[in-house]
């Protein structure tokens, strides 16, 4: 199993190694659990020597794609994809493109999430959307408004049961927020919570990814100003 790491030049880096390991656990097909070579073993394969291994090795464990087991020495993990992202979304760390494009994105999975809201909505989701409506109309304060934006649109990523989706709503939390007090709100959509609400309740998924639509427009035109 060994001899398919091929050496690498001495000029290059712990990148190469790093490169090469992931090509390596690609070609072998290996999977979760799965044990890795020995450091002493990759690092005679690879022609470099531990220190520079164990660099590259480092950047894998960080990935979350690697880890040392007692016993069993390096196996194959499952990474945790969100988990580097989550660590640096931070809204006053970033350009205004790239909050932009981030804003961007999420407003792309909101207009493509109806397939599954159709899928697995419940009664129970229906009423706690309809309640987070009721209180919509409650107020009208601008910090109220967007912690009820953000309750809305947290609960139709919640109906969609994808805990990954939901996960990522949540770390875009900052970055909605963020976002929203930066907006102006001359531009008005013709489609409310409360709209989306019975569409939910008595249409189907055609009819409520146009009132998606329609109901984010306020923000699609907004962005296209910036």
């Amino acid at each position: 199993m060994i001899n398919d790491l091929e050496p690498i030049a001495t000029n290059t880096r712990a990148d190469m190694v790093e490169l090469r390991i992931r090509e390596y656990l690609s070609n072998k097909e290996l999977k979760t659990g799965d044990t890795l070579p020995t450091e002493l073993e990759l690092a005679e394969a690879l022609d470099v020597s531990r220190n520079v291994l164990r660099e590259g090795l480092s950047r894998l464990r960080m990935l979350g794609l690697i880890e040392t087991k007692k016993k069993r020495g390096m196996v194959l993990s499952s990474p945790d994809i969100l988990g580097s992202f989550e660590r640096v979304l931070n809204p006053q760390l970033m350009d205004e493109n790239t909050l932009k494009d981030i804003f961007e994105l999420r407003l792309v999975l909101e207009l493509g999430m109806a397939d599954l809201l159709y899928l697995r909505k419940t009664k129970k989701d229906i009423s706690e959307l309809e309640r987070i409506v009721k209180r919509d109309k409650e107020e009208d304060v601008e910090d109220f408004r967007i912690s009820q934006e953000i309750a809305f649109h947290g609960k139709l990523y919640e109906i969609t049961g994808n805990t990954t989706l939901k996960r990522f709503q949540t770390m875009l939390l900052p970055i909605f927020g963020f976002v929203l007090k930066k907006s102006h709100h001359s531009i008005k959509s013709e489609v409310t919570h409360s709209d989306l609400v019975q569409i939910l309740k008595d249409g189907d998924h055609v009819s409520f990814s146009k009132a998606m639509h329609e109901h984010l427009r306020p923000h699609l035109e907004f962005l296209q100003k910036r």
